[in-house]
């Protein structure tokens, strides 16, 4: 089996996840501002912990968005460093579908709608279906919480997310949002499940081609993020 390390900082939460066989080591830190500080030190601790350097990998993957423009910025500057470094391909694996993994490990969902809050009045959201394996329904998407529109569907449909969250009222009294999972947020750990199908597959880029997913306009890395970056490549 592979070993996948996963960095994922798109929302408030910044995690890294190891990906070894049937082990998952993970961590996890809160605060945005924090995320360029405190993603490598955790990356060194899950390769100690697990007694691999990084080279042993044989991949990095990173939650591409949608989400936070700095977010993003951060995760793809961190691995495409890191896979510099260590020679190893890159994975981008898009936000909501890990939204709705992890989702489907919560409550064995197979019809899932992820809506992540967007700020500026608007979410990002898909809707996935999980049938020996995860595809698209409704590709990713930026609106207004009130334009968002599930497919109908024969199963239950489940919702997660803190689209539902930051806005309650675009959401009251629409049957697929009664239940809605607003705790659940992309983390590295279903990145790293998610990445692990498309290395199986040969689905993978250079650090070079690594990217952004963003819904709106793209914006260039500061100085501060190259810092990241440069420290990343040192790093590994």
């Amino acid at each position: 089996m592979s070993i996948i390390l996963a960095i994922e900082t798109s929302s408030e939460l910044a995690s890294c996840a190891l990906l070894s066989d049937d082990t998952l080591l993970a961590r996890s830190s809160s605060g945005v501002r924090t995320h360029s500080q405190s993603i490598l030190p955790m990356v060194q601790e899950l390769l100690a912990e697990a007694g691999i350097a990084l080279r042993d990998c044989d991949a990095i993957a990173f939650g591409s968005g949608p989400g936070s423009f700095t977010g993003v910025r951060t995760a793809c500057g961190i691995a495409q460093g890191l896979a510099y470094g260590a020679s190893l391909p890159v994975v981008p694996i898009v936000t909501l579908p890990a939204m709705a993994q992890a989702c489907r490990e919560q409550t064995g969902a197979t019809e899932v709608v992820a809506v992540l809050d967007a700020r500026m009045g608007e979410v990002y959201w898909a809707q996935y279906r999980y049938a020996d394996g995860w595809h698209t329904v409704s590709e990713p998407a930026l609106c207004a919480p009130g334009d968002v529109a599930p497919v109908a569907t024969s199963a239950p449909l489940a919702a997660c997310g803190n689209g539902f969250s930051a806005y309650p009222e675009a959401f009251a009294g629409r049957d697929f949002a009664a239940a809605a999972l607003t705790d659940v947020m992309p983390h590295a750990s279903q990145v790293a499940q998610l990445a692990r199908v498309e290395l199986a597959a040969g689905r993978t880029v250079s650090p070079a081609e690594a990217q952004p997913l963003y819904l709106r306009n793209k914006i260039a890395f500061t100085s501060a993020e190259r810092v990241v970056i440069n420290a990343a490549k040192a790093a590994a």
